[in-house]
């Protein structure tokens, strides 16, 4: 059974910085590509930022020059890096990965539980 984990929550001050972490484990075969979502308070959830097998990657037009995505395929792991946070980025983040079955070698998507970034002074 695939179990991710996030980490790296927490409350910062507009301007600071924070690492989001999302690890998968269990059995699987590969994963293919690994995203961050994120949803505010009132608002619908968003893509923030993915990254493919290849290392090619996407942003959201309003994290672009602050927020950078990468992976670590040895430890199943996606990164989100956060720099020059601003009020407007508080919201629960969300990784999303899809995991490729070691027996049916079928893609399933798996969602991480959440982590609350708040962003305030």
């Amino acid at each position: 059974q695939v179990q991710l984990m996030e980490s790296g929550g927490g409350l910062v001050q507009p301007g600071g910085s924070l690492r989001l972490s999302c690890a998968a484990s269990g059995r699987f075969f590969s994963i293919n590509n690994m995203a961050w979502y994120r949803q505010a308070p009132g608002k619908e959830r968003e893509l923030v930022a993915d990254i493919g097998n290849g290392g090619n990657t996407n942003y959201a037009n309003s994290v672009k020059g602050r927020f950078t995505i990468s992976r670590d395929n040895a430890k199943n792991t996606v990164y989100l890096q956060m720099n020059s946070l601003e009020p407007e980025d508080t919201a629960v983040y969300s990784c999303h990965l899809d995991i490729r079955d070691s027996v049916t070698e079928l893609y399933r998507t798996y969602w991480g539980k959440g982590t609350l970034v708040t962003v305030s002074s």
